[in-house]
């Protein structure tokens, strides 16, 4: 499995497939959601990742429906997939946890440097 970290919005969009199978406006609205308002994908950015992560195999088409005279593409986590967003899940976890610790110990904790770099 690739050790490389996974860019934020790719994150999200395999974020939002992990609640299941979604079309792109679906996507769309819930990494809105997921980020608190503070990622906007636009649709051409969507797509091409979307496209990327059918290359990688951690996507794939779940099936098509015809809305409007449009065909809406529906697309859900692979096994690897959801193998990679748990192992980033974990990775971000650890950081996040390790963050909280040092907050918590505060600066009087660490030892100074003397001015010294």
């Amino acid at each position: 499995m690739n050790s490389r970290s996974i860019q934020e919005p790719t994150f999200l969009i395999l974020t939002a497939l992990a609640a299941g199978p979604q079309h792109g406006y679906g996507i769309i609205t819930d990494v809105l959601e997921i980020s608190g308002e503070r990622v906007r994908l636009r649709a051409g950015t969507l797509y091409s990742a979307l496209d990327r992560l059918q290359g990688e195999q951690m996507i794939e088409t779940d099936h098509e429906e015809v809305v409007d005279g449009r065909a809406r593409r529906y697309y859900r986590l692979t096994a690897e997939g959801t193998a990679r967003l748990s192992a980033e899940a974990e990775r971000l976890r650890r950081h996040a946890d390790t963050a909280a610790a040092r907050l918590r110990r505060g600066p009087a904790a660490r030892p100074s440097l003397g001015g010294a770099l």
